[in-house]
């Protein structure tokens, strides 16, 4: 799963890219040996820790996805942090997507199969929030954003696109920039900011659009992760723009160091990771199938708006 993220590693092999290496200048004598996402690489020499085993090794989001208990094909997760990183279980499946997003391994437990994945970033997630604290100074902290956004029924037509540095997945455009469209006399802060939240759920529902479409598997539930799943009006309105449920494990927001632990204990059989301990938060959503597809369709004119601008 790590070496999937780096351009010499080859899906297929799960080796070193011949191609990619000469490409690089770099022999592949020279690079260490690919093992799987979990058995044990050796053991610590020196320390308090004397003859521990080091076992599990993932990447960021993969490690996220495994935390997330997404084994089945076609079981997805989104963590929320700075930025959005959406991954969906396509099992043994390479799957090459032609609607803006990569492939990757998601892990593979010692000698079984790889199992593959769909990946989608969003740049500005909960960096949003930032901005409205510290360059719009709306709030004075990142959780007065619920409350904040709570205070008005929906964005009344106001779309925010915080295309700050460019959009990634699905359009990985560098030329757009940020843009709040819709404002009226009777806009304030509050729209400004439950627009900034809806904007994050938009790019994510966007990925879901490519995932559906590269996958032919329709998603069921999205399963959450980050900081930003601590803010559940934030939560409500992710159901409501995707049309499907959105689930948060209550006790833990921070899935990647889920991931990694569960990847060691299964290569060390000590843990069940079938079972995951912890309340799962179900938001269902209540917006109609009209009304999502229209402001879809408004999110995505606002994007096409902030493109082209950098010239």
């Amino acid at each position: 799963a790590v070496v999937s993220t780096q351009s010499t590693g080859n899906l297929n092999t799960l080796g070193w890219d011949e191609g990619m290496c000469q490409f690089f200048g770099v022999s592949k004598n020279m690079l260490p040996k690919i093992c799987s996402s979990a058995e044990i690489y050796g053991h610590i020499a020196h320390g308090k820790m004397a003859g521990k085993p080091i076992a599990g090794c993932l990447g960021d989001q993969q490690a996220a996805l495994f935390g997330q208990h997404c084994f089945q094909r076609g079981e997805a997760k989104c963590t929320y942090g700075t930025g959005c990183f959406m991954l969906s279980n396509t099992g043994t499946d390479i799957v090459q997507s032609q609607h803006g997003l990569l492939t990757t391994v998601a892990y593979k437990v010692g000698s079984e199969p790889a199992v593959y994945a769909l990946e989608g970033a969003v740049a500005i997630g909960g960096e949003v929030v930032r901005w409205l604290r510290d360059n719009l100074k709306i709030i004075s902290s990142s959780s007065e954003v619920e409350s904040l956004s709570g205070t008005v029924d929906s964005s009344h037509d106001l779309y925010f696109v915080p295309a700050f540095s460019g959009l990634y997945a699905p359009y990985w455009d560098p030329t757009a920039r940020g843009l709040i469209i819709g404002i009226t006399a009777y806009s304030n802060s509050a729209h400004i900011a439950r627009a900034a939240l809806e904007a994050v759920c938009f790019q994510v529902c966007e990925i879901l659009q490519s995932m559906d479409a590269d996958s032919g598997i329709k998603l069921q539930c999205l399963r959450t992760d980050g900081g930003m799943t601590k803010n559940k009006q934030f939560l409500r309105m992710q159901a409501d723009i995707l049309g499907i449920p959105v689930e948060c494990r209550a006790e833990s927001a921070e899935a990647t160091a889920m991931g990694a632990g569960m990847a060691a204990a299964k290569a060390l059989g000590v843990w069940n990771v079938d079972k995951l301990p912890g309340e799962v938060l179900t938001y269902n959503p209540d917006l109609g199938d009209e009304e999502r597809s229209e402001k879809l369709a408004r999110w995505k004119d606002a994007v096409q708006r902030s493109r082209n601008w950098v010239k």
